[in-house]
């Protein structure tokens, strides 16, 4: 009796090759720039989340592999980021100070 499981997911270019090295079978189809963008998207949450739960340089390395696409997707200049991040960091810091802003209060007329 043959098993599915039911992914509907992005995965990596590989692994449809390591499926079939495993003498499974798998169904896939090329995403459309639509479903390739929204797959991205939801790619970098669950990745993220998978880094929540389980904090490692393994997990941090799939988040980074994501973003990768991310900028390749929508075509941004790696270097324009670094510079903004940058600028940002240098005008407001960053989080290495571990500040939570707990409330503001301010005087109304």
């Amino acid at each position: 009796m043959k098993e599915e499981i039911i992914y509907n997911k992005l995965v990596r270019d590989k692994i449809p090759e390591i499926i079939k090295n495993d003498g499974k079978e798998c169904i896939i189809h090329k995403a459309s720039d639509e479903e390739y963008r929204a797959c991205l998207l939801d790619k970098v949450v669950e990745e993220l989340e998978e880094f929540k739960e389980r904090p490692s340089t393994e997990e941090l390395a799939d988040i980074l592999e994501v973003i990768d696409s991310l900028i390749d997707y929508f075509d941004f200049d790696i270097n324009e980021i670094k510079n903004i991040q940058e600028r940002k960091r240098s005008k407001r810091g960053g989080f290495r100070d571990r500040i939570i802003l707990e409330k503001v209060i301010e005087e109304k007329d």
